[in-house]
């Protein structure tokens, strides 16, 4: 079997550039490493998942396949701000059957699905309380966005976190 050979071609994304990777969030790009594995030699991004406390690597001639992007634009984040700002949809199916499409969205890596996962489970103060698993999908949710937003907005991620509630408690 022939090996495979590592192209000289500029690749899409460099070292400390920050990317989305769809079930992960926000990571940055630490390294890019030759390993042989399998007898064939790939180039692999590795990215720092600094909020899982978690290293990926990805294969660079995969990494359009896997979903791997960069960081938003304004334009796109602005999108998912009036997604956010939207009315909340309640459905009334079960909660699995919500908890598996708002678990898709998120997984997605889109951040306007992101979004609206955010804006369906957001709970104003005086509203009831959410169940565990709801508070812990909204949770996961409003992280994965709060990072994206602090990176294209240049503020840290405790202010990108208030900035999104605070549009969540103007727009319910």
């Amino acid at each position: 079997m022939a090996k495979a050979k590592v192209k000289s071609k500029k690749l899409p994304f460099s070292v400390k550039d920050y990317v989305v990777y769809p079930t992960h969030g926000v990571g940055q790009i630490t390294d890019i490493s030759s390993e042989e594995i399998a007898g064939f030699s790939l180039q692999l991004y590795v990215i720092n998942f600094t909020a899982e406390k978690m290293t990926l690597r990805v294969p660079v001639g995969k990494a359009e396949d896997s979903g791997l992007r960069q960081i938003s634009s304004k334009d796109q984040m602005q999108n998912a701000i009036t997604a956010l700002k939207g009315k909340a949809r309640a459905k009334r199916t079960m909660w699995s059957r919500r908890a598996q499409e708002y678990e898709a969205k998120i997984n997605s890596g889109d951040p306007v699905a992101i979004a609206e996962v955010v804006r369906d489970l957001y709970r104003k103060p005086d509203q009831p309380d959410q169940s565990y698993s709801e508070r812990q999908m909204y949770e996961s949710a409003l992280n994965r966005l709060a990072l994206e937003v602090s990176l294209v907005d240049k503020i840290e991620p405790g202010a990108a976190t208030e900035k999104l509630e605070t549009l969540l408690l103007k727009a319910a």
